[in-house]
């Protein structure tokens, strides 16, 4: 079984149409939105959907996977952002996966929702980065083994980049798979930030993972809504 767990903050425009997609799809899982304390109808959203679990936590994408992780009970735990959408048949194809342990963590190739082409030559650069790195960002429905996820310690404790923190640890014991069709991203955040903005930030992003620049300023991952 999957449990896709969904951390959550003020996300009323995007988690129904984003849950609504989840319950298309077949397979064996569970749905677990952990939601970090909205001022919003997000909860409210969540609570409308039958069979979803919804629970509280600290703020923050670390702490709210991390508590979604500790109550999941599912052989894959699938880490899904509130406005991506998976593909057809992903969880389906998970549940295949279950019985191949030589598949431990893995993540989906990438695209923004819409035309737009700029935000297609983000996307293109952003796999092009995760090919060469191996390093699966939050918004590429990262998933892992319960097991293997617990014994490396889940999310580390800290306000940005606790994906790649994660994945380079992944990365010393396993190789993540990644899949296509991609996931699908609305792209509302990136056309409200504007593109060019957006697309050096995600590039800045990518040279401080890649060459260890100096850490990013914590309003540099403002909250776009």
């Amino acid at each position: 079984m999957i449990s896709v767990i969904v951390p959550v903050f003020n996300e009323e425009k995007a988690l129904p149409g984003t849950l609504n997609a989840l319950f298309t799809q077949s397979g064996e899982y569970e749905v677990i939105v952990v939601d970090g304390g909205s001022s919003d109808r997000t909860v409210d959203i969540a609570y409308s959907f039958a069979g979803v679990h919804v629970m509280m936590a600290t703020k923050g994408r670390a702490s709210q996977m991390n508590a979604g992780a500790a109550q999941a009970s599912g052989e894959w735990l699938l880490f899904l952002h509130a406005d991506t959408l998976l593909p057809g048949g992903a969880l389906l194809r998970l549940n295949n996966m279950e019985e191949d342990h030589a598949v431990q963590a893995g993540g989906f190739l990438h695209q923004f929702s819409g035309d737009d082409w700029r935000l297609k030559l983000i996307s293109c650069l952003d796999n092009f980065r995760c090919t060469r790195s191996r390093i699966v960002y939050g918004d590429q429905a990262l998933f892992v083994r319960r097991s293997f996820f617990e014994s490396l310690g889940g999310f580390p404790d800290q306000p940005i980049l606790e994906d790649v923190a994660f994945c380079e640890k992944l990365l010393t014991v396993t190789n993540p798979l990644l899949l296509s069709p991609p996931v699908v991203t609305d792209a509302r955040k990136f056309l409200k930030m504007g593109v060019w903005r957006s697309f050096v930030r995600v590039l800045l992003i990518i040279l401080h993972v890649e060459y260890r620049l100096p850490v990013l300023p914590r309003m540099f991952f403002q909250d776009i809504r």
